[in-house]
């Protein structure tokens, strides 16, 4: 059984999710501000949270921020907020979707199912691109017999990103993942090696596409999904 964190200081919200979630054979597990869901992150193996961004103490983007740090699940925030600024403060601390209230159930169940699948794919040391084969273990993608090798940089970055197809990536996120918190570059190295990466994959179109989220990072796209 899953189980689901469900950060929001709105009662009436929490029992409705939780009603929703629970009916659909999840176990939920409720906070009702930013310090009872790091507690709560802490006391039980939480597979997906759900937090809402406008919560007294510590706010939504700060306990993303540290659930993104700590723990390698699936993120949705929950806003009043359809500001473009607003969302882009939701992608850079880490969130894997967002959601603007007033919203659907029937709408959230299903980002919530998405979110799972994407997350089941990164837990095997193979990544399937269509035709291509990204060996993690191996550190080689592989088309049919043939074999491609890369500069590790760009396997490790092309591999991060096919890890969650469809997750938008901040580029200092990309940076603190690939090169290192302690990188003293600047994130421009990001745009360098993703247009390596495209150059080097033009012929493989029709597999995936890594797109350009402006002003944010990149997410990388499976054709037929």
């Amino acid at each position: 059984m899953k189980h689901l964190l469900i950060a929001d200081d709105d009662a009436n919200n929490r029992a409705l999710l939780n009603h929703y979630m629970t009916r659909e054979g999840f176990r939920v597990i409720e906070a009702c501000n930013g310090e009872e869901a790091i507690l709560q992150m802490k006391q039980h193996k939480i597979d997906l949270a759900i937090i809402d961004v406008k919560m007294p103490g510590l706010n939504g983007l700060y306990v993303c921020e540290y659930i993104r740090s700590n723990y390698d699940i699936p993120i949705i925030l929950l806003t009043a907020c359809q500001q473009l600024e607003d969302k882009e403060q939701g992608y850079l601390s880490g969130t894997d979707d967002y959601v603007t209230k007033p919203f659907e159930i029937v709408e959230l169940l299903y980002r919530v199912k998405a979110l799972f699948r994407r997350y089941s794919l990164a837990s095997s040391d193979k990544i399937r691109l269509n035709q291509l084969l990204i060996d993690r273990k191996n550190h080689e993608i592989v088309d049919g017999e043939a074999v491609l090798l890369l500069p590790l940089k760009e396997f490790e970055l092309l591999a991060q990103l096919a890890q969650y197809p469809g997750r938008l990536f901040a580029r200092e996120e990309l940076i603190r993942l690939i090169w290192g918190a302690d990188y003293a570059g600047d994130e421009r190295t990001v745009d360098v090696h993703i247009k390596r990466l495209r150059k080097r994959f033009l012929n493989y179109k029709d597999s995936f596409a890594i797109r350009t989220i402006r002003g944010i990072g990149y997410k990388l796209e499976v054709s037929g999904q």
